[in-house]
């Protein structure tokens, strides 16, 4: 049996609409919260590079874990119970992160998160969903990117100039999602629930079959963007002090800001553009900004580094804006919240694993060794996907 989506008042629609797209870009920020405290955290707990990519990961691999068994029940249960649910988890992450003093308890926010996230991204992308299919997969590519920026800028900021610099953003953070739960009930379901929900606690990944071949196609791309993501929300604040020899968490901060930045303003600018085009262009975007930013790292020279992230930046957004324009709209409304997880779970795999591995390489090869075996990792992803994507045309060129 498959649940039916609720005929909605356009206000209703509206609504729902905007509480998603904010709830969404909320979750992306206390995600990104974290980075430009690493190297405070470091100091502070006398953490090495390899807790940093520990604490980084555990945060994706417990979102994996929670869109494999729980990223379909709302499909099932209806939206609200499972928008319920991620924002009081979430909320109890924010009050451990306040609470931390070790790696330990470090881990165990990034795991609580990283449960509310696999249960929050799903459900407020398919309320989005419900509530305007049309611009909807904008909304949804516009809704990371705003809020990993707001999260790392916020971060930054606070770190950098106020007092309390590991609890005082986490608190915020908590303000605005108590606010979120306490606008819950004026919000409309949009999906009639039906049985089968713990039949949908099974981890399997929920890809419609008209939606399988699209998804392979585009996995070399997918790989090499979340890589980019993974490689900056991780060791990009540690490599820039190393980089710049400048030893203030705002340097840090600020380019992974840049990035998302980037990212944000490529989804507007590339969004009348056609799916193969954006493709193209994004992923040219994508190895040139790489490039120079490798040679920013190699060279100490910060400028040539943060205009290689504005353009990487544009590559990151338009890639995954244009991936969500061609994924998403092959769902109905029983199949949208898995076939977004199923999206995210191919995508946060290639966000966790290379910067974990990149971690662990770091006390034998040195950040910046690491950094430039990373980045030709990414760069030769993207290239395959230029590769790929150009058979099609050969092949009918071909049979002409």
């Amino acid at each position: 049996m498959s649940s039916a989506c609720v005929a909605l008042p356009a206000a209703a629609a509206r609504r729902i609409t905007l509480y998603g797209f904010i709830c969404a870009a909320l979750f992306s920020a206390t995600s990104s919260a974290p980075t430009p405290l690493y190297p405070l955290y470091r100091s502070l707990y006398h953490l090495s590079p390899v807790d940093i990519t520990v604490i980084f990961a555990s945060y994706a691999f417990a979102l994996l874990i929670a869109l494999l068994t729980l990223g379909r029940l709302s499909d099932f249960t209806g939206r609200r119970a499972m928008m319920l649910t991620a924002l009081l988890i979430n909320s109890v992450a924010l009050a451990v992160f306040m609470l931390a003093d070790s790696a330990g308890m470090l881990i165990a926010a990034r795991v609580i998160q990283g449960l509310a996230t696999g249960i929050a991204l799903p459900t407020f992308g398919a309320a989005i969903l419900d509530g305007d299919k049309n611009r909807g997969p904008l909304l949804n590519s516009v809704t990371a990117f705003l809020g990993l920026l707001a999260g790392s800028l916020a971060s930054t900021v606070l770190v950098t100039f106020a007092p309390l610099p590991t609890v005082l953003v986490y608190a915020l953070l908590l303000a605005l999602m108590l606010i979120a739960f306490a606008l819950l009930p004026l919000m409309p379901e949009t999906v009639t629930p039906v049985a089968g929900a713990l039949g949908a606690l099974r981890p399997r990944i929920a890809i419609p079959p008209r939606a399988l071949g699209p998804l392979l196609r585009m996995a070399p791309v997918n790989v090499a963007t979340w890589s980019l993501g993974g490689f900056y929300l991780s060791l990009m604040p540690s490599l820039m002090m190393v980089a710049t020899g400048v030893h203030s968490p705002f340097i840090g901060g600020s380019v992974v800001a840049t990035l998302m930045l980037s990212a944000t303003a490529s989804v507007l600018i590339f969004r009348r553009w056609s799916p193969p085009r954006a493709l193209f262009i994004g992923t040219i975007a994508l190895m040139a900004g790489t490039g120079l930013t490798l040679m920013g790292i190699n060279h100490h020279h910060a400028l040539l580094l943060f205009i290689g992230t504005a353009i990487a930046g544009q590559g990151f957004g338009s890639l995954f804006a244009t991936m969500m324009k061609i994924i998403l709209p092959l769902a109905e409304s029983h199949e949208r919240a898995g076939l977004f997880s199923a999206f995210l779970v191919k995508s946060y795999l290639t966000f966790a694993l290379p910067a974990m591995l990149a971690g662990f390489a770091v006390p034998r090869l040195g950040l910046a060794e690491t950094a430039n075996d990373y980045c030709l990792g990414i760069l030769l992803m993207a290239a395959l996907s230029l590769i790929a994507g150009r058979m099609p045309e050969r092949l009918s060129a071909e049979r002409r």
